[in-house]
């Protein structure tokens, strides 16, 4: 009896190193956003990311959002060392690939379907190779964090005549200064969490972000007026570390790459649902929001690109080709 106990013991113990030695390799993926994937554009990206992986194959997908792995900078970091195998990035990516900054041009986007139509076609797929040979990050695809726009509490905003004199948060980024000023503003860098104080107290009239983000962070209750002049698109980069996406077996690399495009598309599904209702949100709750002409647009756009892609350009040297390459590509979506 105690020798058939022995045995069978000994089974269960094999069998257990036996699931363990089949189980797949496990990715950490660690983003910013909330968790919650109906709301938040990389959290849905996430969610369902994991769910396809995991559907289809032996890999564990494990999920870090909320800045559970630290901030975005921290993010490109750990995955460029291999301690985290992915990332869902935006502005980050320029920190580590200085040509992703091309697609801060303001005004260079004249919709989202556009956008999407470069990101996926020919330019997308070269920027992602271009910046996997200068990082060692692989760009799986493309998601968005949405269109930002111009909010201020003085008056509203139909031209950049009526940008002259208005003090505007932006983010402590060259290229954002350069383009507020363009306009005729004047550009405050000031950081993220100092924002509601500023606007409260008057140290800056207005300052610009996507609508979802604008909503959701209660900045239409600090602010009258809002222009949907959409000056630049943001893009999210699903990376992942090259070294570890080598060492996949075939059919598990075509899985991961399926399962981020469609999570890029995901990501982009929700925030333009955030962004369509949260316009219709901000203007109940007794925000003026104007949305200006093709027109208009272009005052803007006249204003602003000679300024930042002059300073873009300094900054790229020999890469400075990516501006006129991407011009291309958005010309060629375009029609």
């Amino acid at each position: 009896m105690i020798r058939s106990i022995k045995i069978l013991g000994l089974a269960l113990l094999m069998a257990v190193f036996a699931t363990a030695a089949m189980a797949g390799p496990t990715i950490k993926l660690g983003h910013v956003d909330p968790a919650d994937w109906q709301s938040s554009k990389k959290g849905a990206a996430g969610v369902i990311f994991k769910n396809i992986v995991e559907g289809e194959s032996d890999i564990t997908v494990e999920l870090f959002p909320a800045k559970a792995l630290g901030d975005e900078n921290a993010l490109v970091q750990q995955v460029q060392e291999g301690t985290t195998h992915m990332a869902i990035v935006s502005g980050a990516m320029s920190t580590v690939c200085k040509t992703a900054d091309v697609l801060n041009i303001p005004y260079e986007f004249p919709s989202a379907p556009v956008a999407w139509d470069v990101l996926d076609g020919p330019f997308g797929k070269e920027l992602a190779e271009h910046c996997l040979q200068k990082t060692g990050l692989r760009t799986l695809a493309y998601g968005e964090t949405g269109f930002r726009n111009f909010t201020n509490n003085v008056r509203e905003i139909k031209t950049p005549a009526d940008m002259k004199g208005l003090k505007f948060r932006v983010q402590p980024i060259p290229l954002y200064v350069e383009m507020v000023k363009g306009l005729g503003g004047e550009p405050t860098p000031i950081a993220w969490s100092e924002l509601p104080n500023a606007l409260a107290t008057g140290v800056v009239d207005g300052q610009e972000n996507p609508v979802g983000v604008i909503y959701n962070n209660q900045l239409h209750k600090l602010q009258k007026y809002l222009v949907l002049d959409g000056h630049v698109y943001g893009a999210d980069f699903i990376i992942i570390n090259d070294e570890f996406f080598q060492s996949l077996p075939a059919k598990d690399q075509a899985i991961i790459e399926k399962a981020a495009r469609v999570a890029g598309n995901m990501g982009r599904a929700i925030q333009q649902f955030n962004t369509a209702e949260g316009v219709t949100k901000v203007a109940a709750e007794g925000m003026q929001v104007y949305s200006p002409t093709a027109e208009d647009l272009n005052q803007f756009k006249k204003l602003a690109q000679p300024a930042v892609k002059e300073w873009l350009a300094g900054e790229l040297g020999d890469d400075a080709v990516w501006i006129k390459k991407l011009d291309d590509a958005v010309e060629a979506a375009s029609k």
